[in-house]
């Protein structure tokens, strides 16, 4: 199993857990994204530097990604295809995107958009804040313990 990121987008302190506890479980951790990443040097952390363009990151990632493999990302549509492909999903805010509830928050992404489309303000998402850098933890970790025994 390793941990793959949607890195573009990624907050830093998010970065910084996975850092953590790539060296802590001895997880391998792939960020990929269109822009060179500064990684600390570990032999547990990797970039991966794709081209620029419309979801070029997120297909590499759904490419690469093996059954049982976590995904970090926002985008709901790079979630769906993890999940379908095997994979578990999870946002820097610290939830799990599920069989459970993908449709669900597929439908509202796509009302947005359609909203936002026409014009609609729709106003953006919550400042990231120190509880959803501390729920990003607390799910990374107990995943872990799950997925990734010593």
């Amino acid at each position: 199993m390793q941990i793959w990121v949607d890195a573009d987008a990624c907050p830093g302190v998010i970065k910084e857990i996975l850092f953590r506890a790539a060296e802590r479980v001895a997880i391998t951790i792939t960020l990929v994204a269109n822009t060179l990443l500064r990684t600390p040097a570990s032999r547990y952390i990797r970039a991966l530097q794709v081209p620029r363009g419309f979801d070029v990151a997120d297909n590499e990632i759904v490419k690469r990604l093996q059954p049982g493999d976590l995904v970090i990302t926002a985008d709901i549509p790079l979630a769906s295809d993890v999940i379908a492909k095997g994979g578990y999903a999870l946002n820097p805010r610290g939830e799990f995107y599920t069989q459970d509830n993908i449709e669900a928050l597929l439908t509202m992404r796509n009302f947005m958009d359609q909203l936002r489309g026409s014009g609609v303000e729709t106003g953006g998402p919550a400042s990231f804040g120190h509880g959803d850098r501390q729920a990003f933890a607390r799910q990374l970790d107990k995943f872990l313990a799950q997925h990734h025994p010593p």
